[in-house]
């Protein structure tokens, strides 16, 4: 069943692949925006990398970059998600989607407003549910995680990252300094403490413990200090999470339908 709907999706990291994922498998036509040098840590399972390779496929879904409206449809007549270079969602005017979903994740809202859409939704926090959008959707990992936001706003960003297998910021990589990254390691590798995954210039970057390499910034991106450019899982045995959309992604994006139906019911 292919629904008349056209979501248009702002962002196509990791968090954001898992509501598109779900969204394409559920008979929607989505359509993914991007900026032009996408920054995903876990680039194995974030369409933003067709933005690079020209297409990518994700648990059996594939995303193609494509640069036209007739690309664009011709996309959708094969059954595969479009993804276009434009971070302002000027597209957005040509397409017409009555359902825009700001999936960014930048904690602080890059120019998605109302009037984008018929149906707004937002996740994470820098968001107003019934201002800016019309629903925020909760994407601090507990008891809220996926939950709708009709009136307010999403939990303020801690910094933290969540606890897995006994470790939360030894996980994260930040990068020391400015500079373009020299990458040593790629997803997949098992890495031990101490050792040197990457460079910023000359300065190594160093695991804070041992596991495997779940996601690393591209090879070659210019990054900022402070910047993530890493993540390290500790649990061996979960070597298959590194291609795999994550279960936070998969709850958010339960939340992301959820709000449009929802917001279908209620509009009715």
């Amino acid at each position: 069943m292919i629904f008349d709907d056209v979501v248009g999706v702002r962002g196509g990291g990791d968090l954001a692949t898992g509501t598109i994922h779900k969204l394409h498998r559920c008979g929607f036509r989505v359509l993914v925006l991007e900026v032009p040098n996408p920054t995903a840590i876990r680039r194995k399972v974030s369409f933003s990398e067709a933005i690079y390779d020209g297409k990518i496929e994700i648990e059996g879904i594939t995303a193609i970059h494509v640069d036209d409206l007739d690309k664009m449809k011709e996309t959708w007549k094969n059954k595969n998600i479009p993804i276009m270079i434009d971070p302002k969602g000027r597209w957005l005017k040509e397409v017409k989607p009555n359902i825009v979903v700001d999936a960014i994740i930048a904690k602080k809202n890059l120019g998605t407003t109302k009037n984008m859409a018929e149906i707004t939704i937002a996740l994470g926090p820098g968001f107003i549910a019934g201002e800016d959008v019309d629903v925020v959707i909760e994407t601090a990992r507990g008891h809220d995680l996926g939950r709708l936001i009709l009136k307010g706003e999403a939990k303020k960003n801690t910094g933290i990252p969540g606890l897995i297998g006994g470790y939360s910021k030894e996980r994260v990589l930040h990068s020391p300094c400015d500079g373009n990254i020299n990458n040593r390691k790629d997803i997949g590798d098992f890495v031990e403490k101490d050792e040197t995954i990457a460079y910023i210039g000359n300065t190594p970057i160093k695991a804070k413990l041992s596991g495997i390499l779940r996601g690393i910034i591209r090879d070659g991106s210019l990054v900022k200090k402070g910047f993530k450019i890493g993540d390290i899982d500790p649990r061996l045995s979960e070597y298959n999470n590194c291609y795999t959309i994550s279960d936070k992604a998969r709850n958010i994006a339960g939340g992301v339908l959820e709000a449009i139906l929802y917001m279908k019911n209620n509009k009715r």
